[in-house]
């Protein structure tokens, strides 16, 4: 599988948002919503600190 890095979504969301990319239902602007909608997942799963998760008490 292919996914993007965090800092490669940061900077497709920067170069969207430097287009002026509108939220008008435009194929440009569900792919930008797509993609920001990726960086936060992204960060979120990043952000996780996994030894949260012994005994079965992580967030996923």
């Amino acid at each position: 599988m292919n996914d993007f890095t965090l800092d490669e979504l940061n900077t497709l969301v920067a170069v969207f948002e430097k287009a002026g990319i509108a939220e008008d239902g435009s194929v440009e602007a569900e792919m930008f919503g797509r993609i920001k909608a990726a960086q936060s997942e992204r960060a979120e799963l990043e952000s996780m600190d996994f030894d949260d998760c012994l005994g079965g008490a992580c967030k996923l």
